[in-house]
């Protein structure tokens, strides 16, 4: 895969599509959120909010997941690379410090053989309909990836799906599938669920 480098976006070359990554940002919000409203709010209106701190649920209204996940955007406290297909966005891979992202899936076999906590996570991906098979997770993967190196790199963990042998919808995989951070230089470090992997990576400061 070919890269490119100009003016804080990256360029990926994949087969015959060319995809750019950018940060999201108050100067992004608008094209994110287009995106979560062309698919209904994504996940049922959850706006990438789940692994907030303020999470999810049948208490909590699109709306507010929406006006929520837009105050954390301009307070500098949401993260994510948004991968581009020219202008529009059409996917994205959310990270962010431990403290920003707390809720995890599998918590409490997570917690069972805890070596010490990240210093980052990469939590959820999501690439719009029309644009999936594409690399639009991989170069939003790698794009993550970037912006830590960026902002002084650590460790980085997340937690994957092995889904080698076995069909999953794509909607049960917003964690990822642990091949593509295999890929990326993560090691798989060890299991909390029947397929669900910790792997984690030390990421240099740019």
């Amino acid at each position: 895969m070919g890269r490119l480098f100009c003016l804080g976006k990256r360029l990926y070359d994949i087969g015959m599509s060319k995809l750019t990554t950018r940060a999201l940002s108050s100067q992004t919000w608008d094209d994110f959120a287009a995106l979560v409203a062309a698919n209904n709010g994504v996940w049922g209106g959850c706006w990438c909010m789940h692994f907030h701190a303020e999470g999810t649920g049948k208490d909590r209204a699109p709306a507010q997941n929406q006006a929520d996940k837009k105050a954390r955007v301009e307070r500098g406290e949401a993260h994510a690379a948004l991968v581009y297909d020219g202008e529009k966005c059409v996917g994205w891979c959310q990270f962010g410090p431990t403290d920003e992202l707390p809720r995890i899936k599998n918590r409490k076999m997570y917690e069972a053989n805890l070596q010490g906590l990240p210093d980052w996570r990469i939590t959820c991906f999501y690439v719009g309909k029309g644009h999936r098979g594409k690399g639009v997770s991989d170069a939003a993967l790698a794009g993550a990836l970037a912006l830590i190196a960026a902002a002084g790199g650590g460790l980085v963990e997340s937690y994957p799906e092995d889904v080698a042998g076995r069909k999953v919808s794509a909607s049960f995989l917003h964690n990822g599938v642990a091949h593509l951070f295999d890929r990326h230089g993560f090691t798989r470090e060890r299991k909390i669920g029947k397929d669900r992997w910790v792997v984690r990576r030390q990421v240099e400061a740019a």
